[in-house]
């Protein structure tokens, strides 16, 4: 299998994905300014060979995944949709937690309904936990009103976002988890055992935010090693988290077809080992 390659969900991937949440509105909420825009993308992506695209019906809401069938519907053999439920849009674009069983079931029919499918590939069960840090508690019973899904028929894949390795533990117990995702970068490596252990067990890691929680220190010294790439610092946070672990799957999300392209090269950023020793070294306290 090519390193660029990964099987995940029971097909073979391209480890360079595409993450729809920006093709919604501002915060992620209400239709796009240009929608012509956000589906040239989409088709984009597909073209240049982007296999695995992230989704949520709660982006927007529902816009983004009415979007996704606009502009790839009827779906190409080898696209792999990946979604999540947990959460719900209030009127006034907060986020809320809806992890109750009638709330996941109802979630997993709205991604069915506006993506225009009769089984979802990967749903992901998302913790709302301290939002984008997870916290410790029982996650059973979500999990396990996705596996009755699961056994249903509305379900082929389970993962999982925003959770602890306590968490994961835990969900493994009650249904196979195909996928874990999390915040994790460069500077943010509080995942560095997790990443570890599932590439030991075949699970795929799928980090999100690859420039968040950078201090200035740090994203001046990644950009001083991209502009010694002739890179973009976006392309070097990509291409670390590639050489990172071969089971680390990456989702940069874009409403841009030139920054769509930009993200796809990261893949081809051949980074040297004293490279990644001082984009290592950027996660040491500045």
């Amino acid at each position: 299998m090519s390193p660029l390659a990964y099987s995940f969900a029971g097909r073979s991937i391209n480890r360079m994905g595409y993450g729809a949440m920006q093709l919604a509105g501002s915060g992620v909420f209400g239709p796009p300014k240009d929608r012509a825009a956000a589906v040239a993308v989409l088709r984009e992506a597909v073209a240049a060979g982007v296999d695995h695209i992230d989704t949520s019906d709660f982006y927007g809401p529902h816009v983004t995944n009415q979007i996704i069938r606009e502009a790839l519907y009827p779906y190409p053999e080898r696209l792999l949709l990946v979604t999540k439920v947990g959460a719900v849009r209030g009127a006034d674009a907060s986020w809320l937690p809806a992890q109750e069983p009638d709330d996941l079931e109802r979630a997993v029919h709205d991604n069915l309904r506006n993506l225009g499918l009769d089984r979802l590939d990967v749903v992901n069960m998302r913790i709302l936990g301290a939002t984008h840090a997870p916290s410790e508690g029982s996650i059973a019973r979500q999990v396990s009103t996705l596996a009755g899904l699961q056994r249903q028929g509305l379900i082929r894949h389970i993962g999982l976002s925003n959770v602890t390795t306590a968490q994961v533990a835990e969900a493994r117990g009650i249904a196979p988890i195909v996928c874990v995702q999390n915040h994790y970068n460069l500077v943010h490596r509080q995942d560095d055992a997790l990443v570890d252990e599932l590439a030991r067990e075949g699970i795929a890691y799928v980090p999100f935010f690859p420039l968040g929680g950078f201090s200035p220190i740090q994203s001046g010294e990644l950009s001083r090693i991209a502009a010694a790439l002739n890179a973009t610092p976006m392309q070097v946070a990509l291409a670390w988290l590639l050489h990172r672990s071969p089971n680390i799957l990456l989702i940069p999300g874009t409403s841009s077809v030139k920054h769509l392209h930009e993200n796809l090269q990261a893949a081809q950023l051949a980074l040297s080992a004293p490279t990644m020793a001082e984009l290592d070294a950027l996660a040491q306290p500045a």
